[in-house]
């Protein structure tokens, strides 16, 4: 009998009928082939940072991480398994004077997994992490390996670099990476209506901007990272234990506990975080600046909409968390980005702006999240896929322009639902 995998979260765990360790493409291709013959699903886990049920199955559990290597180093093109990490992807690409031209603020989850559900980070200039692919290999229901870029099988290329694992298991990328950079990293409190008021000068004035708005307050955080010729400006280790490790997690971790025992406290701790926070300004190799160590546990839903809906977005949702019987502990992260052409991306065909909205681990979230997603929809509203959600087929069929042709290729490749599960059959039908 195996042991159940759960998620980072721990709201999302299954027992698998056995579990494989695959060492190379052939071997998962073999061990893909002889589940399919005895009718068992396959699903590939990551490193479990996905809120959805995405990587569940009580088949055969395959775990990359003895597919997880640097394949070869190309100019700017890096070649890796897809079981690697972000995080030995950024220390390999800071070896090869080279960096990812984007991330999202955490690099732990693989690669697989991070590209297979739209991650990305910040930015106008720049698409979600799959953006950067530059071609891919895919191990499918038949055992098969296949390659594809914008060049060679461009459709499953436009399919495959955002696929939910619905289309089979990445075995290799092949990423097109930048010079290694340095940003210059300014971060400071602000008034909400300053951020509106300023909204389209500090998207295009900056590469990549964020906001982070405190509820029960007029307060946010703002974050804008710019590109720099040279690390002037060192942030001293003391100040960055306090800020990203005694503050963020510890202090952050013992309110939120405080919080979900006595929820009256929530809105004065809101308030009091918001106007506790300080200016600082710092440079920092670009994916030291983007990604910050998480480890006060949450769930989270993130819906990706046009720009231009994104205030009806926000105030509708101030308006929720006033409602809500019960109360908000973290706070509500808002990002853009720009189009792309893959077919289940978020933004595909349009620039976006995301809105992620938490709850700690063990407090009620349920309402909260469904009352967001019942705003977000109709304004055009597409979640993340590995972020929590509650839209079934039918509806996501009409918010992605290029859906049917997604599952037709879901259809070609795997006709038997190899690597379907109870998420795959929500989201994209059965």
């Amino acid at each position: 009998m195996t042991s159940p995998w759960t998620n980072w979260a721990g709201n999302q765990s299954a027992t698998p009928a056995r579990v494989a360790h695959p060492g190379s493409a052939a071997e998962l291709g073999e061990l893909i082939r002889a589940a399919a013959g005895e009718g068992v699903t396959v699903k590939a886990v990551g490193n479990g940072h996905s809120f959805t049920p995405t990587a569940l199955t009580d088949g055969v559990r395959v775990e990359l991480d003895r597919m997880a290597s640097l394949v070869r180093v190309d100019g700017n093109l890096v070649t890796v398994q897809a079981g690697m990490k972000l995080s030995a992807l950024n220390a390999i690409l800071a070896a090869n004077g080279l960096a990812m031209p984007n991330l999202g603020d955490i690099d732990a989850q693989t690669i697989s997994g991070a590209l297979s559900t739209g991650t990305h980070g910040t930015g106008a200039a720049y698409g979600c992490l799959s953006t950067f692919i530059e071609a891919l290999t895919l191990v499918t229901a038949d055992g098969t390996e296949l390659s594809c870029s914008a060049t060679q099988n461009p459709d499953l290329f436009a399919a495959a670099r955002v696929s939910i694992g619905a289309l089979g298991v990445l075995s290799s990328v092949t990423l097109r990476c930048a010079r290694a950079f340095t940003l210059r990293a300014d971060e400071r409190p602000a008034h909400l209506g300053d951020v509106w008021s300023g909204l389209d000068e500090h998207i295009g004035g900056n590469e990549h901007f964020e906001f982070y708005w405190f509820p029960y307050t007029d307060r946010v955080q703002m974050k804008r990272n710019n590109t720099v010729p040279a690390a002037d400006t060192p942030l001293p280790g003391w100040r960055r234990w306090l800020d990203d490790d005694f503050l963020s997690n510890t202090v952050f971790g013992a309110a939120c506990r405080l919080g979900r025992a006595f929820p009256a406290t929530v809105p004065p701790v809101s308030r009091i975080s918001a106007r506790a926070l300080s200016a600082r300004t710092y440079t920092a190799a670009s994916h030291e600046v983007f990604c910050t160590p998480r480890r006060v546990r949450f769930v989270e839903m993130e819906y990706g909409l046009p720009r231009a809906a994104l205030r009806e977005a926000f105030d509708g949702l101030r308006s929720v968390v006033a409602g809500l019987p019960y109360k908000i502990q973290f706070p509500v992260e808002v990002r853009f980005t720009a189009a792309d052409d893959i077919w289940l991306s978020h933004g595909y065909g349009r620039d976006n702006a995301y809105i992620a909205i938490h709850q700690y681990v063990g407090a009620p979230y349920e309402e909260y999240f469904r009352r967001f997603e019942a705003i977000t929809t109709p304004l055009g509203g597409r979640p993340h896929w590995g972020k929590m959600n509650f839209r079934d087929a039918e509806s996501l069929s009409r918010a992605y322009p290029r859906f049917a042709d997604f599952t037709a290729m879901r259809d070609k490749l795997d006709p038997n639902r190899v690597f379907a599960n109870v998420y795959t059959e929500r989201v994209l039908g059965a």
